[in-house]
């Protein structure tokens, strides 16, 4: 069990192992890397979700791409300086992992717990096919006074709840992680793919603190 500190942002993934360990950085020499995990969904799509895992956890020389991960740990963000402005970047930070030929039947393949608080007003919009969609903004908190901030997608019933949210409103969700592509405007003739991350919500709760 995570300790309390890790309670209000759980994770659990598990997938096929996309390509191997690329170095990402260091901390007090202890080395951390980044491998994608492609995770099914219900559907014939997929996610490829990325994570981070310590030199401590698994032996980073090896590659075990096509070998599957069962991964617990925490989504968590850093702002990364490119191109004059701060990119928003997420990825699983991985507290346990277990490389295996076969997944477990009951492992849970896309799951995520957050407890957290909304940074910015939820912005409530209507796709072309009259979808209801609202996007919020969760700073989760850290200890040692740091925050991961987290975007979160609603559809629907939810979404129309979501807009209801206040700033500095705290909030729990549930759901998947889930990527997805789009297109960035490089310049006016030039696009850049890019995959953005966020959680697809299934259940939310507003706690009132009054």
């Amino acid at each position: 069990m995570a300790d309390k500190i890790f309670e209000n942002n759980q994770v659990s993934i598990a997938g096929e192992v996309a390509n191997a360990f690329t170095f990402s950085h260091e901390v007090f020499g202890e080395g951390f890397y980044l491998f994608d995990v492609i995770v099914k969904r219900l559907s014939d799509a997929v996610d490829i979700i990325p994570v981070m895992v310590s030199e401590r956890l698994i032996d980073v020389k090896q590659d075990y791409t096509g070998k599957y991960a069962e991964i617990i740990g925490q989504f968590r963000s850093y702002n990364r300086h490119e191109e004059n402005k701060n990119k928003l970047v997420l990825s699983v930070f991985a507290r346990d992992i277990k490389i295996v030929d076969q997944l477990s039947e009951n492992v849970k393949t896309n799951y995520i717990f957050l407890d957290g608080y909304v940074c910015k007003p939820p912005v409530y919009r209507k796709t072309p096919l009259g979808r209801e969609i609202a996007d919020i903004l969760l700073a989760v908190n850290r200890p040692y006074g740091k925050s991961d901030y987290i975007p979160c997608i609603s559809w629907g019933r939810n979404a129309r709840y979501a807009e209801t949210f206040a700033v500095g409103g705290h909030v729990q969700i549930w759901g998947r992680i889930q990527s997805r592509e789009y297109q960035k405007k490089i310049s006016e003739t030039e696009f850049e793919k890019r995959i953005a991350y966020e959680v697809s919500v299934s259940k939310l709760e507003y706690l009132d603190e009054s």
